[in-house]
């Protein structure tokens, strides 16, 4: 195993006081972290890639436990997603590399996370942006905790790099009121419901 290559990393925060309706008692807080890596598979076809989600491993956790620590512990954290940006040189597939890897080290760190990790990725050029989805961490059924960040950097990824993400949030949308399952009413038994 080998670490990848990381050119730089960026973390930032969003405070959510208010949507135009009145102020929550608490704000949503929102937290993205990236890392911008050099793709191993750029500018060609390789057929074997699995080797590579065992590398990025490490990179995941660390970015994990950073968020958790800009959120204020893993008991704060009620909604996750990850995603990636591949370079033009790279394929929709060198992104799929990152699911396990990003989606398993919040899991890892994450109390009664049961739900699995919502995901996007997109192949662009430097500049793109990413909406990355978030849902509930143990439920993926709860309305309130559906939600997005979007996430990019002005400077990439570049040709031959992946930005990989991940996002984690402190609770629902600040004006929720969509109906459906609870968060309060989770049953916690198959990351559903």
């Amino acid at each position: 195993m080998s670490q990848p290559n990381v050119r730089k990393t960026a973390y930032s925060v969003e405070e959510i006081f208010h949507e135009g309706g009145p102020l929550p008692d608490v704000p949503l807080i929102r937290a993205a972290a990236i890392a911008v890596i050099e793709n191993p598979f750029a500018g060609r076809y390789e057929p074997e890639i699995q080797w590579f989600m065992e590398d990025l491993k490490p990179l995941g956790l660390q970015m994990a436990k950073r968020l958790v620590g800009m959120l204020g512990g893993a008991d704060k954290i009620e909604g996750y997603g990850k995603g990636a940006l591949i370079g033009a040189a790279g394929e929709l597939e060198h992104g799929a590399l990152w699911h396990a890897p990003g989606g398993y080290a919040m899991r890892e760190l994450l109390n009664d996370s049961n739900a699995i990790v919502p995901s996007t990725k997109k192949v662009t050029g430097v500049g793109g942006r990413l909406d990355v989805p978030i849902t509930h961490i143990n439920a993926s059924y709860v309305r309130s905790h559906f939600d997005s960040m979007e996430v990019g950097l002005n400077d990439a990824p570049k040709a031959n790099e992946m930005a990989v993400i991940l996002v984690m949030s402190t609770g629902p949308r600040i004006h929720d009121r969509s109906g459906g399952l609870a968060a309060k009413d989770i049953k916690g038994e198959d990351g559903l419901r």
